[in-house]
């Protein structure tokens, strides 16, 4: 057999049958026995170097941006999760946020200070329950507008029923706020501690007296009791804003003050007059005075010291209209902005409080760029084919989320138990339908804020009160016809 032909043999063709990929022919350069076989490509699979996607500019920036806000509202639902839970870690942690079961004997003297502006359907009535505190030694100082004739006639009918206790203030300042307010009363305070109230508040009461005992065991610079919302029931964003509530002063509140930063709530806060002086008040020029009095005592290392037990709590009412609750969020985010650029925090002593303020403080800010970038995040995944994992990343926020509303149900559950209210299925199913809807109006108030601090827009924007939150038992206010005449009187 002639060489030739030995080759030929050697290279018959196989008679087996071939594999199932068709092999193709081997590039120019390759020997003749390497076989290349085509691999289908993945959409954003493709690699450049061997580890980064081959994707385009536009690809890069826009899967980015996707990843980075999901990875954003992530951290943001994680943190709000947290807090939420803090209260109950523990049985000893969820005792320790309460007011002692056995008070001390009074030793302080208090000064209420209540400031109110057209709020004559609600104002007369929380002045007569303040007025029934068991406390020894105590004022009441109601601040009325010049301006204001009808809550003047009831602030002035209320004073009559109580004349040892209620003093009437006219707050004569243009343009007026509730800070002003406050300053005007301060001047004449006779106590040693002084506890803020709204106008429609519904106070218990034995509530000085277990915020007596507090801070005589504390030796707290400042107490800040509960604050509840009560009628949950009114429509699907007063259900939310009630759970708000609740898991603020019942949970992040005491949280806040353990890590020695917190901005206070608007009412049933009791600063010593001390601490008052030095911070010579409330600042005037601030939408949110309350969180900025909170800053600055923090700051210089005051002590504060939340406590909260249900029946001690002062119950208030959601606003009455979509619309007001929008303007209340907008002014309460844009005061945080205003103390995020006065910069008090900054005195902070340590560099993990002031990165934990610089966090909470620019919370609208967070809000407000999650809200503008959710809707072209969804229109870009729904238009856009996105690679399987950026898809995945996307997803992430959703298990703090689904938590979250699983930790709000339970929330709703224990506030219809403790406030003895029924809570229905309906109640139930408005709190898991309305979560989306609500966090896309958090959103839009805080662009809003956003909005109006870069506009330079410090204008107050007042909440009004109906009185949703109070039963048949609270004493009737004074009649429309009264209270109309006085104005026209003033006319």
């Amino acid at each position: 057999m002639s060489l030739l032909t030995a080759i030929r043999v050697e290279t018959a063709p196989d008679p087996t049958p071939g594999p199932l990929l068709t092999p193709v022919a081997p590039a120019p350069g390759l020997p003749d026995d390497v076989v290349t076989v085509p691999v289908p490509a993945q959409p954003g699979s493709s690699v450049t170097g061997g580890f980064l996607p081959d994707w385009s500019i536009g690809e890069w920036f826009g899967y980015s941006g996707v990843i980075v806000l999901a990875l954003l509202l992530t951290v943001v639902a994680t943190t709000t999760l947290w807090w939420m839970l803090h209260a109950w870690r523990s049985a000893a942690d969820l005792r320790a946020t309460q007011f002692s079961a056995t008070p001390h004997p009074a030793r302080h003297r208090f000064t209420l200070l209540v400031p109110g502006r057209h709020e004559e359907e609600v104002m007369g009535q929380t002045l007569d329950r303040l007025a029934q505190q068991d406390h020894p030694d105590f004022e009441i100082i109601a601040i009325v507008g010049h301006d204001d004739p009808g809550t003047e006639l009831v602030v002035r009918q209320a004073a009559a029923r109580h004349p040892d206790l209620i003093t009437v203030v006219v707050d004569d300042s243009v343009p007026k706020n509730k800070p002003k307010a406050l300053n005007k009363a301060l001047q004449i305070a006779t106590g040693d501690v002084v506890g803020v109230f709204d106008a429609e508040d519904e106070v218990h009461p034995g509530l000085l007296t277990v915020v007596d005992s507090k801070f005589q065991e504390t030796g707290a610079d400042v107490v800040q009791g509960g604050v509840q919302l009560m009628n949950f029931e009114t429509s699907w964003w007063s259900l939310r804003n009630v759970l708000e509530y609740y898991f603020w002063f019942r949970s992040r509140l005491h949280f806040h003050a353990r890590s020695k930063f917190i901005p206070l709530g608007g009412n049933t806060v009791f600063v010593t007059r001390k601490r008052l002086t030095w911070s010579r008040g409330w600042d005037d020029q601030c939408l949110a005075e309350d969180c900025e009095l909170g800053v600055r005592l923090s700051s210089d290392g005051a002590k504060v010291v939340v406590a909260y037990n249900p029946e001690y709590v002062t119950r208030e009412e959601t606003p009455p209209t979509l619309k007001s609750l929008y303007k209340q969020r907008t002014r309460w985010n844009q005061g945080f902005l205003q103390v995020l650029g006065k910069g008090e925090w900054k005195a902070l002593p340590t560099l993990r409080q002031r990165m934990y303020a610089r966090y909470l403080l620019n919370m609208p800010f967070l809000q407000a760029a999650t809200g503008l970038l959710i809707p072209v995040s969804v229109a870009f995944i729904l238009l856009v084919k996105v690679p399987t994992p950026v898809a995945l990343i996307t997803f992430l926020p959703l298990i703090p989320t689904v938590i979250t509303l699983v930790v709000e149900a339970a929330g709703l559950t224990e506030f219809g138990r403790v406030y003895d209210k029924k809570v229905s299925i309906r109640d139930y199913v408005r709190l898991v339908l309305g979560l989306v809807p609500y966090q896309v109006f958090l959103a839009a108030a805080a662009v809003r804020s956003v909005v109006r601090q870069l506009r330079g827009d410090g204008s107050w924007e007042k909440t009004e009160h109906t009185g949703a939150h109070r039963d048949a038992t609270t004493p009737a206010a004074p009649s429309r016809e009264l209270v109309d005449a006085a104005t026209e009187g003033a006319r």
